[in-house]
Order: structure tokens, then C-alpha cells, then sequence
């Protein structure tokens, strides 16, 4: 019975083309059905990975942005503040009252400009600690308590003290103060000498919120010290609360994260991006035993890495290509009833094409490339996959012209006074590099003039912070305006300026200091409607060989504008040699 059905079959096999041929088509498109699910399944992962790793890079670039335009400014009017004269000077000699109250006074100015309107400072000669809040509760009680040694809790200062200059970033709970904040501790030194300790905080939560928290969901951000330690994330049990003071074995760190197998790998990312290898880094970790693509990038300024764990099929649903792997179960089914021809046409080609669409923007070409605008199923899924690979070149240029925006403007705030356009300290260093570079290579001297305003604290006092500001507008846009093209001019702090002239004798820097006491104090300053001060100032003025140093030649130009001002201010003092004490030099009043 069996045998006569099989052989009926046979014949009806043997004796019709159109069975034989659909049945070839059908064992053909079998194939090819299981092939291509293969492929399917593989580009599937392939987009979803290369997405989820551009992804990871871009969020790792806006954390970094986030996090920099978070604490930078705080950081700059840190720094500022570490280099005020008034604190220095205090901090210098605690005791003396009138120092006491100037320095306070600036501590007091810079709060309300701080974020978190609190500051601290740590003199290290006593170690007693002053603070004061955004509530201003310790008005006039500033000191509130004594830093000891032998306190364990008081490590956080010394270890710090020991990174030498700068500013210094640590998550940490006062215990004394009950506040838990990311500070900001910079170094006051001053020839060569640590003064102490000052900065200020952001509060912890209010951070977290603003910086580490995101509402994308499989996307969780943190921040890391040089040594791993958690210094910011959403879970605040995993922060390494007072990570300066801590040994290794005790430290709560991103590698205790990961799994023993790719810590390595984790600690060769970090390494690439701190030296500047790689931008950004992303790769597939796993982390308290699960796949997540891990993306790195440091953040120099600060000393930190931010680190972002992605849950990529968080982020990609993989149910979303459950249509299209239906729809390409139809198209094959369908393309096996009709003729090769048809099916090579009207599926294969279309479908090959939206296959070199993902793999140009796998390769990092988000061109559109030729698209299918036939209004049927693989129609849309090119046209969509035409707009992905748009809208991800429109979100790269836009992220990466806002990055490169924002790194450009972090720049020249960290290189500009803000108060008057021109150079800051940090900037004028920079830049008498390479004018030292060019005078060393050219065999010419360099001249340093140092510019004090005189009595510039009795116009604060009498006429106000505001009167102040205008003449110190005023006084660099005079000096400016009388420099040569080839010189620079920089604000040195406070009322001080600093200039350097190049290509420079002791009779170029004598006309051109000249020039600068004539310029101030010919013309009163239009400080305010109707109010008019005639300004002076005090100069001190060296010419240097350029393998002299910066450092040396401020030194000696420093004495000599002191020479200056007690010769009687308003006049020259050009800087010849130092005798302990004294200074021997040309003095001009011009």
C-alpha cells in the first residue's frame, strides 16, 4: 500500500516540471531561509553592538561634559582664591588682626560667588579650620575647630598638603560639620612654602542628581579617582567616602565592579585614555556577572574618569527587529512561490541593499547611499534605516561640535582674566614659554615689568568694589594700548599686572615702563558717572636671559617693584642685583 503511494508520486514528480521546479525552489529558498536567518540574527547583534558602542562613546563624551561644566567654574574661583594676596598673607601670619579681616572679607566675597556659597581654609601653621555655609551661620565664627595629626579624620589635609600645588578633588563627610560634599581643596603656597589649605564643595546629592543620574534606562554613570575609587554614583553605598585617607584593601573601588577576568582589561581602558591613546574606550565587561559595554574617558582637569556600564539590550529592545525578521520569513516564502527571477528582483537586491546601508554605518559612513522608495515593507525598513544612519551623522556633528564649543571655551577661561579680557596668570605662563622658547633660539633678552596700582585698596574701600573693577578695566586697557604688537600683558591677581617685552634692553624696558606711568596717570580714569581718580603706579622692572627662568625673573622684578614702593610709589625701579634685603637698581619717577 505504502510502496504504491510512493510510486504514484514518483511518477506525478517525474511527469510535472512546475512540482519539480517549485520543489527545487523550495529546497533552494530553504536554504537560503536558514541562511539568512543566520545572517539576520548576526547583523541584528552586529547593529545592536556598534550602536550601543557608538552610543557609549557619545555618553561618555556628555558626561564628561556635564561633569567639567559642573565643577570647572568652581574649580577656576578655587584657584583664584588660593592665589588672593589678602589669604595669603593671612594664612602667612594668622595673628595679625588686620590681616584676619581682610582675608575673611575675600573668603566672605568668594562664598557668594561659589555654588555652594561655603568655603573652608586650613592654616597649616596652626591647623585651625574656618568654614562658613550657604546660610552664613558662622558669620564672624568662621574657626571651628583644629586640625591634629593624630586624627584620623584629619588625614584628608595632609594627604593632600603632599600632592603639592593645585587643586585636588575628594568625596568626603565632615564629621564635624555633618555635610558630605565633593571638595574642591586647593594648595596655598607661597615661596615654595605650603600655607595651607582652601576650596569649597558641591554637595553631594545635589551632584549626583545634576551629573551621575540619567533617565535612560540601562545606562547607569559613575566617577573614579585615579585609583578606581567610587567617587560619584547612583548607589551612594558604593561611594569611597574619604578615599585620601584610606589604604587599598579598604578602599571601595570600580574594579571590586567587575569580574576578576576582565579587571585587567578595565585597568588597560583607563590607562589609555589618562595617557591620551584613546578619546573615549568602550568594551564588553562583565559586570557582577552580566554583559554590559563599559565605555571610559578621563577627565584631565580633574584628575577623575568617568565610566558609564550600559545594559545594551536595555537600551536596543532586540524584540523591536521581530518584525523584520517576520516579514523576511514572508518574503522568503512568498519569493519561493514565484519565479527566481522575481524573487532576485524584487527581494534579494532590495534586501542586499539594506544590508551595505547597516554595514556603511557599521564602517562609519552615514551617507544615505542609493534608497529604495518603493512603499512596501523593505521600502520603509531601508528609508528607516536611511534616517537612522542620518540621524546618528546630525547627532555625531552636533555632539562633537558642542564638545569641541565647550573645550575651546573651557580653554580660553582657563588662559583670560575674566575681568578684563586680557591673559591670566596660568595664560601669560603659557605663553612666555614659547616667547622663551624664540628669545633662547634667537640669542635675545626678555624684560619683565611688574605693575602695582597705587593704593588701589583705599579706591575699594572708599569708592566700592565696583569704582575698583573700572580701574582695573581701565588700567589693562592702558597698558595695552602702550606695549608693542610683539609684547604681552597679563593680569598677575588683584591689582597686579604683569608685561613681558621681547626682544628687550634695559633702555627699551625703561622707555616702555615710562610709557606705562605716563599712560596711567595722565589721563583720570572715568570710574563711574562723575567720578574721576587720578591713579598711579608702581613699577619694578628686570631683563632676563631666557634660560633664567620665569620663576627667577618674576622674583627679581617682584623685589624691584617693592623697591618701588617703598622709594615712595608712582615711579621705576629697574632690578640690577639682589643683596638679602635690598635691591640695586635704576630708579625712575619719570
Amino acid at each position: 500500500m505504502l510502496g504504491s503511494h510512493l510510486l504514484r508520486l514518483r511518477t506525478a514528480f517525474d511527469g510535472s516540471l512546475r512540482l519539480r521546479v517549485m520543489m527545487l525552489i523550495l529546497g533552494l529558498f530553504s536554504g537560503i531561509a536558514l541562511v539568512a536567518s543566520v545572517s539576520f540574527l548576526w547583523i541584528v547583534d552586529s547593529t545592536t553592538e556598534k550602536l550601543g558602542t557608538l552610543y557609549a562613546g557619545k555618553q561618555v563624551l556628555y558626561d564628561r561634559h556635564r561633569g567639567l561644566e559642573a565643577l570647572m567654574r568652581e574649580i577656576g574661583l578655587a584657584e583664584t582664591l588660593a592665589r588672593s594676596p589678602a589669604v595669603l598673607a593671612w594664612a602667612a601670619d594668622e595673628k595679625d588682626p588686620g590681616l584676619r579681616q581682610r582675608a575673611l572679607a575675600e573668603l566672605e566675597h568668594y562664598r557668594l560667588a561659589f555654588r555652594d556659597k561655603s568655603y573652608f581654609l586650613v592654616v597649616d601653621a596652626s591647623g585651625d579650620y574656618y568654614f562658613n555655609d550657604r546660610a552664613n551661620q558662622y558669620a564672624g565664627n568662621q574657626l571651628r575647630y583644629t586640625l591634629r595629626k593624630d586624627n584620623p579624620r584629619d588625614g584628608w589635609y595632609y594627604k593632600t598638603a603632599q600632592l603639592g600645588a593645585g587643586c585636588h578633588l575628594n568625596v568626603d563627610n565632615d564629621d564635624a560639620l555633618g555635610v558630605t560634599k565633593v571638595w574642591m581643596n586647593c594648595v596655598m603656597r607661597e615661596a615654595g612654602r605650603t600655607l595651607g589649605i582652601l576650596g569649597t564643595g558641591i554637595d553631594l546629592t545635589t551632584f549626583i542628581r545634576d551629573v551621575v543620574n540619567t533617565d535612560q534606562a540601562g545606562v547607569q554613570s559613575l566617577f573614579v579617582d585615579r585609583r578606581g575609587a567610587v567617587q560619584a554614583i547612583r548607589d551612594e553605598d558604593k561611594i569611597d567616602f574619604h578615599s585620601l585617607t584610606k589604604g587599598a584593601d579598604t578602599s571601595k573601588t570600580v574594579f571590586q565592579l567587575i569580574d576578576d577576568a576582565d579587571q585587567p582589561k578595565l585597568a588597560d581602558m583607563l590607562r589609555g585614555v589618562s595617557d591620551g591613546t584613546r578619546n573615549v574606550d568602550a568594551q564588553f565587561l562583565h559586570v557582577d556577572g552580566k554583559r554590559l559595554l563599559v565605555g571610559a574617558g578621563y577627565l584631565g582637569k580633574l584628575g577623575w574618569y568617568n565610566i558609564v556600564f550600559m545594559d545594551v539590550d536595555a537600551i536596543v529592545d532586540r524584540r523591536l527587529f521581530l518584525p523584520i525578521a517576520g516579514l523576511l520569513v514572508f518574503i522568503v516564502v512568498s519569493a519561493a512561490i514565484l519565479v527566481t527571477l522575481l524573487f532576485k528582483r524584487g527581494i534579494l537586491d532590495r534586501i542586499e541593499a539594506a544590508e551595505r546601508t547597516v554595514a556603511r554605518v557599521e564602517a562609519g559612513d552615514f551617507s544615505a547611499g542609493p534608497v529604495d522608495r518603493r512603499n512596501d515593507e523593505i521600502g520603509r525598513l531601508g528609508l528607516a534605516l536611511s534616517r537612522m544612519a542620518s540621524a546618528v551623522h546630525d547627532n555625531t556633528s552636533l555632539l562633537e561640535q558642542a564638545v569641541q564649543d565647550r573645550t575651546e571655551e573651557l580653554r580660553r577661561l582657563s588662559e583670560h582674566d575674566p575681568m578684563t579680557g586680557i591673559l591670566n596668570r596660568r595664560g601669560f605662563t603659557e605663553a612666555v614659554a614659547a616667547a622663551e622658547a624664540a628669545a633662547l633660539r634667537d640669542g635675545r633678552q626678555i624684560g619683565l615689568l611688574l605693575l602695582d596700582v597705587d593704593r588701589f585698596k583705599t579706591i575699594n574701600d572708599n569708592r566700592g568694589h565696583a569704582v575698583g573693577d573700572a580701574v582695573i578695566r581701565e588700567v589693562a586697557a592702558r597698558i595695552g594700548a602702550t606695549v608693542r604688537p610683539g609684547d604681552l600683558c597679563a593680569r598677575w591677581g588683584g591689582d597686579e599686572f604683569i608685561v613681558l617685552v621681547a626682544d628687550c634692553s634695559p633702555d627699551v624696558l625703561d622707555q616702555i615702563a615710562v610709557r606705562i606711568l605716563q599712560a596711567l596717570r595722565t589721563v583720570p580714569v572715568e570710574a563711574a558717572a562723575g567720578v574721576r581718580l587720578r591713579i598711579t603706579a608702581s613699577i619694578g622692572g628686570h631683563v632676563f636671559h631666557p634660560q633664567d627662568g620665569l620663576t627667577l625673573a618674576v622674583h627679581n622684578t617682584d623685589l624691584a617693584l617693592y623697591a618701588a614702593k617703598r622709594a615712595g610709589r608712582n615711579r621705576l625701579v629697574i632690578f640690577d642685583a639682589v643683596l638679602h634685603h635690598d635691591v640695586k637698581g635704576s630708579t625712575r619717577v619719570a
